[in-house]
């Protein structure tokens, strides 16, 4: 169950909600009708139309890729879109990272992400973590207001701010809840039952076997980020394990929602900013069994106080059956605009697609700045082939030039805004946007650039992805 300690930590932390937020009581209102039991208090995180797990993992992953190239990138889901492809090698290109980083993924349980840190940890290496989930659900489920999407990341290393003090890992088939192919969204089972299997079997005896192994006593732990598999879980266990400390989970479910894989990653971040030095932090994965971790913090880390503001940053979406759509629960008759299916081709993603989901330009011996890159340059005093600087545009502030909105085109979340925008460094893209402001975007603001689904084609089952521009800063979600 257990083993030694290692002298190896977390050297900074990445996280990612979608802007959208459901306010839960809005949308239990709309289901009184039902006489449902809805979960009332806090907001929902919703993924755009154009976001999926593997997008809001690497928006989660990109500010720990500054530093130099991991050793290794893990994908950790349990809602990936694809299932014979690499999300991770996907991830790597996303990024702008070296081939020769090694990749895998972690799927089938929502402690992946959790058993996928302890081996990076255990192993001493330079890895970066990442997960992602957007989980399908049915209209009228507890889930379906109980889950939240988002993603959250995080960065081993030598010499970090937390030190892994202690581990312990426990394996049990307890089916709290399932999803297979034949039944894609979750199907839970009874939560008394959940909660007394769970807390006594599996997550009292790996606490108890990690505290042991870091060689202190449960009472010590001053903050706590466990992924309850049904509320009330830390509540039941603090007593027998004598400790106080408020599980911060709980708080990234009121204001995001469950977020599976990347549940307890984001809880931990909550953590480590509210730590002080010298505490120790307690991170729990759940699902068929728990892998319980223990670190102590030596300082502060970096991209935890962000994790903690990403929570606080939002729009409300006020719209119930908006939220239905987005969410896959209804599929609304788009007229025949939407009748058109976009195949990607192998070639082509061979060919450049290294250069389009990374968003590398190409700057010529003039120094203009071009994006996609060519073989000759799009500047008119040159006029020969010559090679180009890679240029990552992705990581780049921009202000758009020109936009439209459009409510002729098909877009599952209308209206379609696109236009021109241009970098710092010159470089004119056409692009869409995203995360419309309220008052709509204008000339002249700042944006940010955003991993998102480009297109969809339902009938092969592929998609393809691109960068698309989204405003600069968010808006604080107020009292919801």
């Amino acid at each position: 169950m257990s083993g030694a300690a290692q002298s190896f930590g977390i050297a900074a932390l990445g996280g990612y909600v979608p802007l959208l937020r459901l306010d839960r009581k809005t949308a239990a209102r709309e289901l009184a009708w039902s006489g449902l039991p809805m979960p009332r208090s806090g907001t929902r995180a919703v993924a755009d139309w154009d976001e999926d797990a593997f997008t809001m993992a690497v928006e989660a992953a990109r500010p720990l890729c500054g530093m130099s190239a991991p050793e290794a990138l893990r994908f950790a889901s349990t809602s990936a879109y694809f299932t014979d492809r690499s999300q991770s090698a996907m991830a790597l290109d996303a990024l702008a990272l070296p081939r020769t980083v090694r990749t895998s993924d972690a799927a089938n349980s929502r402690r992946a992400a959790t058993s996928a840190l302890l081996e990076a940890l255990l192993g001493g290496r330079d890895e970066i973590v990442t997960a992602g989930e957007r989980r399908p659900t049915q209209a009228g489920s507890t889930a379906q207001l109980a889950f939240g999407d988002g993603a959250a990341a995080v960065r081993t290393g030598a010499g970090a701010p937390v030190r892994l003090a202690g581990y312990a890992s426990l394996s049990h088939d307890l089916v709290d809840r399932y999803a297979s192919r034949e039944h894609e969204v979750s199907y839970a089972y009874e939560e008394r039952f959940v909660r007394d299997t769970a807390v006594a079997e599996v997550l009292l005896p790996v606490v108890r076997a990690a505290c042991e192994n870091a060689g202190i006593a449960s009472a010590q732990l001053a903050h706590v980020a466990v992924h309850e598999p049904v509320g009330g879980c830390w509540r039941a266990m603090g007593k027998p394990l004598g400790c106080k400390a408020a599980n911060h989970c709980e708080v990234v479910s009121e204001k995001a929602g469950d977020l599976g894989a990347a549940h307890a990653l984001f809880g931990l971040g909550l953590a480590l900013d509210a730590a002080q030095a010298g505490e120790f932090v307690l991170l729990v994965g759940f699902g068929s069994g728990a892998d319980a971790l223990i670190f102590e913090v030596t300082g502060p880390v970096p991209g935890a106080s962000a994790m903690r503001s990403a929570l606080d940053e939002g729009q409300i979406l006020a719209s119930y059956s908006r939220f239905l759509s987005l969410t896959g629960s209804v599929e609304l008759d788009w007229g025949m605009r939407a009748e058109f299916e976009q195949k990607a081709q192998a070639t082509v993603l061979e060919r450049v697609g290294r250069d389009m989901i990374g968003f590398i330009g190409g700057r010529d011996s003039t120094g203009n700045v071009q994006f996609p890159k060519s073989a000759f340059p799009v500047n008119p005093a040159l006029g020969a082939v010559e090679a180009m600087e890679d240029v990552r545009l992705a990581d780049l502030a921009a202000t758009v030039v020109s936009i439209t909105a459009d409510r002729l085109n098909f877009s599952p979340d209308p209206p379609f805004d696109f236009g021109l925008v241009q970098f710092d460094n010159g470089a004119r893209v056409l692009m869409e946007m995203v995360n419309r402001p309220a008052e709509g975007f204008r000339v002249g603001d700042r944006v940010r650039m955003r991993l998102r689904v480009k297109s969809r084609n339902r009938s092969l089952g592929f998609r393809t992805y691109f960068w698309k521009a989204a405003a600069l800063a968010r808006p604080l979600l107020g009292d919801a």
